[in-house]
Protein backbone atom coordinates (compact mmCIF):
# COMPACT_ATOMS: atom_id res chain seq x y z
CA UNK A 1 0.00 0.00 0.00
CA UNK A 2 2.67 2.49 1.16
CA UNK A 3 4.12 2.45 -2.38
CA UNK A 4 0.84 3.54 -4.08
CA UNK A 5 1.05 6.82 -1.96
CA UNK A 6 2.81 9.89 -3.31
CA UNK A 7 4.26 11.54 -0.85
CA UNK A 8 6.28 14.87 -1.19
CA UNK A 9 8.40 16.51 1.05
CA UNK A 10 10.20 19.53 1.03
CA UNK A 11 13.39 19.93 3.24
CA UNK A 12 14.78 23.36 3.51
CA UNK A 13 18.15 24.07 3.63
CA UNK A 14 20.61 26.59 4.61
CA UNK A 15 24.71 26.69 4.91
CA UNK A 16 23.53 22.50 6.31
CA UNK A 17 27.08 21.12 5.03
CA UNK A 18 27.87 20.31 8.80
CA UNK A 19 25.14 18.31 9.23
CA UNK A 20 23.28 16.98 6.29
CA UNK A 21 23.02 13.45 6.54
CA UNK A 22 22.28 12.42 2.67
CA UNK A 23 23.13 8.78 3.71
CA UNK A 24 20.22 8.83 5.89
CA UNK A 25 17.93 10.44 3.10
CA UNK A 26 19.38 8.35 0.20
CA UNK A 27 18.96 4.76 2.50
CA UNK A 28 15.22 6.18 3.21
CA UNK A 29 14.17 7.21 -0.22
CA UNK A 30 15.60 3.29 -0.95
CA UNK A 31 12.90 1.84 1.52
CA UNK A 32 10.32 3.91 0.66
CA UNK A 33 9.86 4.44 -2.53
CA UNK A 34 6.55 6.16 -2.51
CA UNK A 35 8.27 8.66 -0.83
CA UNK A 36 9.70 12.12 -2.88
CA UNK A 37 12.04 14.67 -1.35
CA UNK A 38 12.23 18.46 -2.77
CA UNK A 39 15.41 19.65 -1.06
CA UNK A 40 15.75 23.87 -1.15
CA UNK A 41 18.49 25.38 -1.69
CA UNK A 42 18.00 28.67 0.42
CA UNK A 43 21.21 30.33 -1.18
CA UNK A 44 23.91 28.19 0.54
CA UNK A 45 27.34 30.07 1.24
CA UNK A 46 28.80 26.45 1.94
CA UNK A 47 29.07 22.99 -0.01
CA UNK A 48 25.27 22.52 0.87
CA UNK A 49 24.96 22.89 -2.82
CA UNK A 50 27.02 20.32 -3.64
CA UNK A 51 25.95 17.91 -1.41
CA UNK A 52 22.60 17.98 -2.71
CA UNK A 53 23.15 18.16 -6.05
CA UNK A 54 25.05 14.96 -5.84
CA UNK A 55 22.12 13.47 -4.22
CA UNK A 56 19.87 14.12 -6.68
CA UNK A 57 22.40 12.92 -9.44
CA UNK A 58 22.62 9.73 -7.30
CA UNK A 59 18.89 9.15 -7.41
CA UNK A 60 16.59 11.82 -9.28
CA UNK A 61 13.80 10.05 -9.02
CA UNK A 62 13.20 10.72 -5.46
CA UNK A 63 15.35 13.91 -5.27
CA UNK A 64 14.65 17.15 -7.03
CA UNK A 65 16.70 20.35 -6.32
CA UNK A 66 15.13 23.87 -6.06
CA UNK A 67 17.84 26.45 -5.76
CA UNK A 68 17.50 29.93 -4.10
CA UNK A 69 19.79 32.71 -5.44
CA UNK A 70 20.26 34.54 -2.38
CA UNK A 71 18.92 33.43 1.12
CA UNK A 72 15.22 34.11 1.46
CA UNK A 73 14.42 32.70 4.80
CA UNK A 74 12.30 29.36 6.08
CA UNK A 75 8.99 30.76 5.28
CA UNK A 76 9.71 31.55 1.48
CA UNK A 77 12.15 27.92 1.19
CA UNK A 78 8.99 25.94 2.18
CA UNK A 79 6.76 27.99 0.41
CA UNK A 80 8.65 27.88 -2.48
CA UNK A 81 9.19 24.14 -1.90
CA UNK A 82 5.53 23.39 -1.71
CA UNK A 83 4.36 24.72 -5.00
CA UNK A 84 6.78 22.24 -6.72
CA UNK A 85 5.44 19.93 -4.75
CA UNK A 86 1.85 20.74 -5.47
CA UNK A 87 3.00 20.22 -8.84
CA UNK A 88 3.58 16.89 -9.00
CA UNK A 89 -0.03 16.22 -7.55
CA UNK A 90 1.18 14.08 -4.56
CA UNK A 91 -1.32 12.99 -2.59
CA UNK A 92 -0.20 14.19 0.85
CA UNK A 93 2.53 17.33 0.98
CA UNK A 94 4.63 18.81 3.39
CA UNK A 95 8.26 20.10 5.09
CA UNK A 96 11.09 18.49 7.21
CA UNK A 97 13.68 20.56 8.99
CA UNK A 98 17.19 19.15 7.15
CA UNK A 99 18.70 18.34 10.71
CA UNK A 100 16.11 15.64 10.83
CA UNK A 101 15.26 16.55 14.78
CA UNK A 102 12.58 14.43 13.96
CA UNK A 103 13.66 11.06 12.24
CA UNK A 104 11.85 10.78 8.69
CA UNK A 105 10.32 7.84 10.13
CA UNK A 106 7.53 9.74 11.35
CA UNK A 107 6.42 10.72 7.57
CA UNK A 108 5.29 7.58 7.19
CA UNK A 109 2.84 7.48 10.56
CA UNK A 110 1.80 11.15 9.87
CA UNK A 111 0.66 9.68 6.02
CA UNK A 112 -1.43 6.85 7.99
CA UNK A 113 -3.09 9.45 9.80
CA UNK A 114 -4.25 10.83 6.95
CA UNK A 115 -5.07 8.06 5.36
CA UNK A 116 -6.92 6.73 8.22
CA UNK A 117 -8.48 9.34 9.04
CA UNK A 118 -10.07 11.11 5.99
CA UNK A 119 -11.55 14.28 7.77
CA UNK A 120 -8.00 15.47 8.53
CA UNK A 121 -6.30 17.73 6.37
CA UNK A 122 -2.65 18.46 8.31
CA UNK A 123 -0.78 16.37 10.78
CA UNK A 124 1.73 18.20 13.07
CA UNK A 125 4.68 17.04 14.75
CA UNK A 126 4.37 17.57 18.31
CA UNK A 127 6.99 18.05 21.15
CA UNK A 128 5.85 16.33 24.07
CA UNK A 129 8.06 14.79 26.94
CA UNK A 130 5.69 11.53 27.47
CA UNK A 131 7.18 8.09 28.93
CA UNK A 132 8.67 5.38 26.20
CA UNK A 133 9.30 8.68 24.03
CA UNK A 134 12.76 10.43 23.38
CA UNK A 135 12.41 14.04 23.07
CA UNK A 136 15.65 15.76 24.36
CA UNK A 137 15.48 19.85 24.47
CA UNK A 138 17.54 22.05 25.78
CA UNK A 139 16.52 23.28 28.62
CA UNK A 140 15.50 27.22 27.71
CA UNK A 141 14.44 26.16 24.54
CA UNK A 142 11.79 24.43 26.46
CA UNK A 143 9.95 26.45 28.48
CA UNK A 144 10.59 29.49 26.19
CA UNK A 145 8.64 27.50 23.66
CA UNK A 146 6.19 26.65 26.24
CA UNK A 147 5.98 30.18 26.68
CA UNK A 148 5.36 30.98 22.97
CA UNK A 149 2.74 28.25 22.49
CA UNK A 150 0.75 29.95 25.10
CA UNK A 151 1.21 33.54 23.16
CA UNK A 152 0.05 31.26 19.77
CA UNK A 153 -2.99 29.26 21.57
CA UNK A 154 -4.28 33.01 22.48
CA UNK A 155 -3.20 35.03 19.26
CA UNK A 156 -4.96 32.24 17.30
CA UNK A 157 -7.72 31.23 19.89
CA UNK A 158 -6.70 27.26 19.26
CA UNK A 159 -5.43 24.89 21.99
CA UNK A 160 -2.57 23.79 19.75
CA UNK A 161 0.83 22.37 21.93
CA UNK A 162 3.62 22.94 19.72
CA UNK A 163 3.25 25.16 16.25
CA UNK A 164 6.84 25.44 15.53
CA UNK A 165 8.08 21.61 15.40
CA UNK A 166 9.52 21.35 11.43
CA UNK A 167 7.60 18.62 10.71
CA UNK A 168 4.02 18.71 9.07
CA UNK A 169 2.22 16.90 6.49
CA UNK A 170 -1.21 17.92 4.63
CA UNK A 171 -3.08 15.99 2.29
CA UNK A 172 -3.24 17.82 -0.92
CA UNK A 173 -6.47 19.80 -1.80
CA UNK A 174 -6.91 23.11 -3.52
CA UNK A 175 -7.93 24.80 -0.13
CA UNK A 176 -4.45 23.84 1.35
CA UNK A 177 -2.52 24.49 -1.96
CA UNK A 178 -3.93 28.22 -1.38
CA UNK A 179 -2.72 28.45 2.33
CA UNK A 180 0.55 28.33 -0.02
CA UNK A 181 0.05 30.74 -2.62
CA UNK A 182 1.13 34.19 -1.19
CA UNK A 183 3.87 35.06 0.53
CA UNK A 184 4.07 35.23 3.89
CA UNK A 185 3.95 38.41 6.18
CA UNK A 186 6.54 36.44 8.65
CA UNK A 187 9.09 34.04 8.96
CA UNK A 188 10.59 32.69 12.53
CA UNK A 189 6.25 31.95 12.69
CA UNK A 190 5.13 30.70 9.09
CA UNK A 191 3.88 28.04 10.83
CA UNK A 192 1.40 30.29 13.08
CA UNK A 193 0.58 31.98 9.84
CA UNK A 194 -0.51 29.09 7.98
CA UNK A 195 -3.23 28.34 10.74
CA UNK A 196 -4.45 31.92 10.36
CA UNK A 197 -4.68 31.77 6.76
CA UNK A 198 -6.62 28.36 7.54
CA UNK A 199 -8.62 30.29 10.06
CA UNK A 200 -9.66 32.91 7.73
CA UNK A 201 -10.17 31.11 4.71
CA UNK A 202 -12.63 28.43 7.10
CA UNK A 203 -14.50 31.51 8.87
CA UNK A 204 -15.48 33.04 5.13
CA UNK A 205 -17.22 29.60 4.04
CA UNK A 206 -18.33 28.36 7.04
CA UNK A 207 -16.12 25.31 6.43
CA UNK A 208 -14.21 23.11 9.44
CA UNK A 209 -11.85 25.20 11.57
CA UNK A 210 -8.09 24.16 12.56
CA UNK A 211 -9.23 22.34 15.81
CA UNK A 212 -11.47 20.40 13.39
CA UNK A 213 -8.48 19.28 10.71
CA UNK A 214 -5.48 19.89 11.96
CA UNK A 215 -4.35 16.91 13.74
CA UNK A 216 -1.21 17.32 16.49
CA UNK A 217 1.02 13.85 16.60
CA UNK A 218 3.41 13.61 19.34
CA UNK A 219 6.35 12.51 17.85
CA UNK A 220 8.34 9.58 18.81
CA UNK A 221 12.14 10.64 18.70
CA UNK A 222 13.05 14.27 18.35
CA UNK A 223 16.84 15.31 19.49
CA UNK A 224 17.93 19.14 19.65
CA UNK A 225 20.26 19.27 16.79
CA UNK A 226 23.80 20.86 17.38
CA UNK A 227 24.38 24.61 15.55
CA UNK A 228 20.80 25.10 15.03
CA UNK A 229 20.53 28.96 14.94
CA UNK A 230 17.48 29.66 17.26
CA UNK A 231 17.93 32.01 19.25
CA UNK A 232 16.75 34.20 22.50
CA UNK A 233 16.34 37.21 20.06
CA UNK A 234 14.08 34.40 18.16
CA UNK A 235 11.65 34.63 21.02
CA UNK A 236 11.10 38.71 21.20
CA UNK A 237 11.24 38.61 16.60
CA UNK A 238 8.09 35.63 17.27
CA UNK A 239 6.09 37.90 19.62
CA UNK A 240 6.11 40.91 17.12
CA UNK A 241 5.60 38.08 14.19
CA UNK A 242 2.23 36.90 16.10
CA UNK A 243 1.42 40.37 16.66
CA UNK A 244 1.52 40.85 12.73
CA UNK A 245 -0.59 37.77 12.33
CA UNK A 246 -3.58 38.95 14.22
CA UNK A 247 -3.61 41.86 12.40
CA UNK A 248 -3.79 40.71 9.11
CA UNK A 249 -5.60 37.93 9.67
CA UNK A 250 -7.65 37.81 12.41
CA UNK A 251 -9.72 41.12 12.97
Amino acid sequence: REAELTTVVVVPCYNESARFADEVFANFAVSHPGVQFVLVDDGSTDSTGEILASLARRDPEHFTILKQQENRGKAEAVRAGMQLAFGRVPTYAGYWDADLATPLSEILEFAKILEERPEIEAVFGSRVKLLGRSIRRNALRHYGGRLFATLVSLTLDLGIYDSQCGAKLFRVSPEIERLFREPFLTNWTFDVEILARLTRARQATNGPGPDEVVFERPVATWHDAPGSSVSAFDFFRGVVELARIRRAYLK
